[in-house]
């Protein structure tokens, strides 16, 4: 509220001024008084009023002479720690009270969730984020009135120097120089207070940034520092914060092996970011340390049920010299990725096209003999334990008698025999009732899951798994959620069981790193109380607990998060969030309070980084352009 707005006039007064131009009878021609009027005006620019003095005039002509007066210094940063109101770091959050007063030229351009700076004495910093945005009262006045409101909707503008404007800051930690000389900071938990008065600035240094919210300086990169999807920006070159996840030895257990979830509804965009996250584990710079001493490149598994993910074998086209330079100044692995390989599950009745990407095709079935330590299989999700405890004393007599070679059609003619069930029946091993169920449930698994016209998966271990090379199993051809399901959770199982066996089939599967990816998770992953559901979440679980020691990365994408079985959710350290719109899907992730608040309104690419290993929780904005082909 300014001073006119206290200023009492009547039309009479108005008249009066009208008639008579000067209170003084002097006439408005009179060149004292039009200096006077000219003089007299107050500026509203603070920086006008300060750079001039007015005296009178020595010749006692009553005008005004105006002397320039420069300010000492520039204004810098966005405004000053407050005290007004207590100034308090506490080691509860809630008993903390830190605030900063915004001054007017800085208060369009201040956002909740920003990351500032405050300086010590010392030369240490506090580095905090805006957690509040408040006006508060300048002068004490009573602005809920008609006479106000009316004026202020006569205005065009907003005058901020009647207000105050204060910013809730949360301290992050402490960023301090490492005391040998050289250029890294390090950091530490908020303990000490800003002095009353300290300047407030915008974070501005990559370097300082990445040390405030514990962002690794090197690793795999996820995207860039946003606050409110606003990409954050600073002055060194490349301008934006890259977020890197933990991928050294020496720091601790490379992150890949500690799981990753990539949550996000339909459109949000969460296969464009998980292909750029696939690709920097490909990348031909990027090794992991075995238990041997080796230095071994990734290997990756990828399940996709609406094959995209075989065109990363491709470039993408609107990737141009321009941008793949910038990709190359930031250290990001781009382009399409040559070993790259399609590996076609085949029924005789489905036809893989593989219209969207080159990579190379390889067809492979089940060989019903992987049953033979999985019979949960063939159970489906209708046998009770009695009768799952009937089907493995079923198989294990079958294999005695015909070894790895029998096929299921032998096993599903051998039900047949009346002989079989009634000499298990007379022994007290299968009730004849149990071995009618079970014959039920086998005859009703889908025709050419199993023994089809192609090399079984078994013997396909070299290309299965390839350190550095990208396999991709689509599943978006087979006819029935069925034989989807059937594929997915052998060839999973198949991998999951040689890596942590101490005896495998597969020497290439254990001796290499490998990351299992698979898309639409939560259609394998949900917990349920069946037989095979208990044996596909344990399997799973066992291999999240064993990944770090035995270099096996689970690498989770779904839209809905809440099905995925809690004893594996569990076990997953990094969690990307894109969009979501579901409150339960939201609330199943985990993340802070702050962060989840926003996920509903994130646009396409943008998400939300939970890593308690890696660094603080964090926005981030994903690359406008899919790192490899994307699409049609």
């Amino acid at each position: 509220m300014t001073l006119e707005d206290f200023t009492e006039f009547s039309a009479d007064d108005d008249d009066a001024a009208a008639d008579d131009p000067t209170a003084d009878g002097t006439t408005v021609d009179d060149p004292a008084v039009s200096d006077a009027a000219t003089d007299g005006v107050a500026s509203d620019d603070p920086a006008e009023q300060a750079d001039s003095v007015e005296t009178e005039s020595p010749s006692g002509s009553g005008a005004f002479e105006r002397y320039a007066v420069e300010a000492a210094g520039e204004d810098d940063g966005l405004g000053v720690i407050s005290v007004s109101q207590g100034l308090r770091v506490a080691e509860d959050a809630e008993e903390t009270t830190l605030r900063a007063f915004v001054t007017t030229g800085n208060r369009d351009s201040v956002r909740l969730g920003k990351y500032l700076i405050v300086p010590y004495p010392d030369g240490e910093r506090l580095f905090c984020r805006i957690t509040g945005l408040e006006y508060a009262q300048e002068f004490r006045s009573d602005d809920a009135t008609e006479i106000h409101a009316r004026r202020q909707m006569r205005r065009d503008e907003f005058s901020e120097r009647d207000y105050k404007f204060v910013a809730e800051l949360e301290p992050m930690s402490v960023v301090y120089d490492d005391g040998d000389g050289g250029d890294d900071s390090k950091r530490r938990m908020t303990d000490r207070v800003p002095k009353p008065g300290a300047v407030v600035e915008e974070a501005a240094d990559a370097a300082e940034i990445k040390t405030g919210l514990k962002i690794p300086a090197d690793g795999v990169f996820l995207g860039h520092l946003s606050v409110g999807g606003e990409t954050v920006t600073t002055a060194a070159s490349p301008p934006t914060v890259d977020y890197r996840l933990n991928d050294d030895d020496e720091n601790g257990d490379p992150l890949v092996f500690r799981h990753t979830l990539v949550a996000g509804g339909t459109g949000s965009g969460k296969t464009h970011a998980s292909k750029n996250v696939l690709r920097q584990y490909l990348d031909a710079d990027r090794t992991y340390e075995m238990d041997d001493g080796r230095a071994v490149r990734m290997a990756v598994v990828q399940f996709d049920p609406q094959d995209e993910y075989a065109q990363m074998h491709d470039d993408n086209p609107e990737i141009d010299d321009d941008y793949a330079r910038r990709f190359e100044r930031e250290g990001i692995a781009h382009g399409g990725h040559d070993d790259t390989v399609a590996l076609v599950p085949t029924t005789p009745t489905a036809t893989y096209p593989g219209e969207g990407h080159r990579a190379e095709r390889v067809a492979f079935t089940i060989p019903f003999s992987i049953v033979r330590d999985r019979p949960w299989l063939v159970a489906g999700s209708s046998l009770n334990d009695n009768q799952y405890a009937g089907l493995v004393t079923l198989l294990k007599r079958f294999f005695r008698d015909y070894g790895d070679d029998g096929t299921y059609d032998q096993f599903v003619t051998s039900l047949d025999d009346p002989a079989l069930k009634e000499e298990l029946h007379e022994s007290g091993r299968v009730h004849e009732a149990t071995f009618d169920a079970v014959k039920r449930r086998v005859r009703a698994v889908p025709g050419g899951v199993f023994d089809g016209d192609a090399r079984p998966i078994t013997e396909l271990d070299h290309t299965l798994v390839r350190p550095g090379g990208l396999t991709v199993i689509p599943t978006y051809h087979l006819p029935t959620s069925r034989q989807k399901e059937m594929f997915v959770l052998a060839v999973s199982s198949y991998l999951i069981d040689d890596k942590l066996s101490n005896d495998p089939t597969s020497d290439r599967i254990k001796e290499t790193p490998l990351t299992i990816g698979m898309d639409e998770a939560h259609n394998f992953l949900a917990d349920a109380d069946t037989v095979q559901a208990r044996k596909v979440i344990g399997k799973f679980t066992e291999a999240a607990k064993q990944g770090r020691k035995e270099r096996l990365g689970l690498f989770l994408i779904t839209q809905d998060p809440q099905d995925i079985a809690e004893s594996v959710f569990k076990q997953i350290n990094t969690k990307i969030v894109l969009n979501l719109g579901d409150e339960d899907a939201i609330a199943s992730v985990n993340i802070p309070t702050e962060l989840a608040g926003k996920v509903p309104y994130m646009e396409t690419g943008q998400m939300v980084v939970y890593s308690p290993d890696n660094s603080e929780p964090v926005e981030l904005s994903g690359l406008p352009r899919c790192l490899t082909r994307h699409g049609s």
